[in-house]
């Protein structure tokens, strides 16, 4: 008999549509309630508001809850499955990882680029997050962290605005704290399942987010244009970096990797100490508890007025 993943399905519900049952949805449903102002249309937005606020609390005392209950371990004595993880973020050999938007070196990026649109609303136009993986070394050993279904939490945030466009960008950089809660795994090198191919196409991808570096490093007329010549020395040198870079990987008798957990249970990276996430959560828990409980008493009111 088939049983559902609840877990599983809580984390993708959280990590899909997470900016609408936080703080952003609540307040859009205050702003229609407002702005209809009559005791049905209250009702609604009180009683949604005060869903989504529980919701919202359930999952902060979820994160609080993990953070805190799940000891931290060390590389060289860690435990196959969920655990947590202190070091410091490296990058991986050969596989540079470039931030569209400050064009900033980093281990991660996530960017989301918006458009005013007529009336002063903000519209998103283009959106990313990068999937190459890094590593993290807590001084007795290191990890492969895959950040593929994490939720990732960076101190690094920048902000910009130009005229009718909006610029925002989160970054994890080499060298700093890093911490990282998931499922830990680790593979003999014969496990490896390398694809050179493949590992190059992502790289000259990585490579052509930076054109002018791309120029820079290997248009060697000077023209300011890659010849089919270049070209091709620039695949051929992507080609050596990613050998040097699997065959580095093999030499390892093992690879750790930090990965989302197969049961549902909450993948999270950061930049951020055990301690701010845990201060994080736990306010965020008591904030979206006293919204229910606000949300509640209007709810009350609606009723009453009905």
């Amino acid at each position: 008999m088939w049983t559902p993943n609840w877990a599983a399905w809580q984390r993708a519900l959280e990590l899909r549509w997470g900016r609408l049952i936080g703080s952003f949805g609540q307040l859009l449903l205050l702003m229609l309630g407002l702005r209809i102002n009559t005791p049905k249309a209250w009702l609604w937005s009180t009683g949604l508001i005060a869903a989504i606020s529980l919701y919202a609390w359930a999952s902060s005392y979820r994160h609080a809850r993990a953070i805190g209950d799940t000891p931290t371990s060390k590389l060289a004595s860690a435990a196959q499955g969920y655990v947590e993880l202190i070091g410091r973020g490296g990058a991986l050999g050969g596989l540079p990882v470039v931030s569209p938007i400050s064009q900033q070196r980093c281990l991660w990026y996530r960017y989301i680029v918006e458009t005013r649109a007529p009336g002063g609303r903000w519209m998103t136009q283009s959106a990313d997050v990068s999937d190459a993986g890094f590593l993290l070394n807590d001084g007795s050993g290191d990890c492969l962290v895959d950040p593929e279904g994490a939720e990732v939490l960076s101190s690094i945030k920048d902000y910009k605005v130009d005229e009718d466009m909006r610029y925002t960008e989160w970054r994890l950089l080499e060298n700093q704290p890093l911490y990282v809660l998931g499922e830990f795994h680790t593979r003999g090198s014969a496990d490896l399942a390398l694809d050179v191919d493949a590992d190059v196409k992502a790289l000259l991808t990585e490579w052509k987010r930076d054109p002018e570096w791309l120029r820079r490093r290997f248009d060697i007329d000077g023209n300011g244009e890659l010849s089919l010549q270049e070209w091709e020395l620039a695949r051929a040198q992507a080609r050596r970096e990613v050998l040097k870079a699997h065959s580095e990987a093999r030499e390892h008798a093992e690879l750790h990797t930090m990965r989302q957990p197969r049961d549902g249970r909450i993948y999270l990276i950061s930049n951020l100490s055990q301690a701010q996430l845990m201060r994080r959560y736990r306010w965020w828990a008591v904030a979206h508890l006293l919204i229910f409980f606000a949300a509640l008493g209007g709810l009350s009111k609606a009723l009453s007025s009905m």
